[in-house]
């Protein structure tokens, strides 16, 4: 006698996966997520190009302190990750995390 597993089809994550509600969470995931990836990106790599081949205006002072403008704008570089930050933590929790809840509600056979 040999023993079987059964094993399902499909597993609950694929079920989910392929919900309409669950492609609703991703999509609006990816609709703030990359273009905010994009935009920093951008933002990043012009301050690396202006570091490497502007080291003129990287290196004008600004009103005849020693701050520089390039000094400015590497710590825009902190300043745009915790803005960034702090705009996709409001985001997630008024947009992502209720749909989220009511997906894991709906999974777990009961509503909260």
């Amino acid at each position: 006698m040999t023993d079987t597993i059964e094993v399902p089809d499909e597993t609950v994550y694929q079920q989910v996966e392929r919900s309409a509600e669950f492609q609703d969470l991703r999509s609006r995931f990816r609709r703030f997520v990359f273009p905010m990836t994009a935009l920093f990106l951008v933002w990043y790599f012009a301050y690396v190009l202006l570091a490497s081949y502007a080291h003129d205006l990287m290196s004008t002072r600004i009103a005849g302190s020693a701050i520089t403008v390039g000094l400015l704008l590497g710590l825009g570089q902190f300043v745009t990750t915790f803005v960034i930050t702090m705009l996709y933590a409001r985001w997630a929790n008024n947009t992502l995390d209720p749909r989220a809840e009511a997906l894991r509600a709906h999974v777990e056979g009961g509503e909260r």
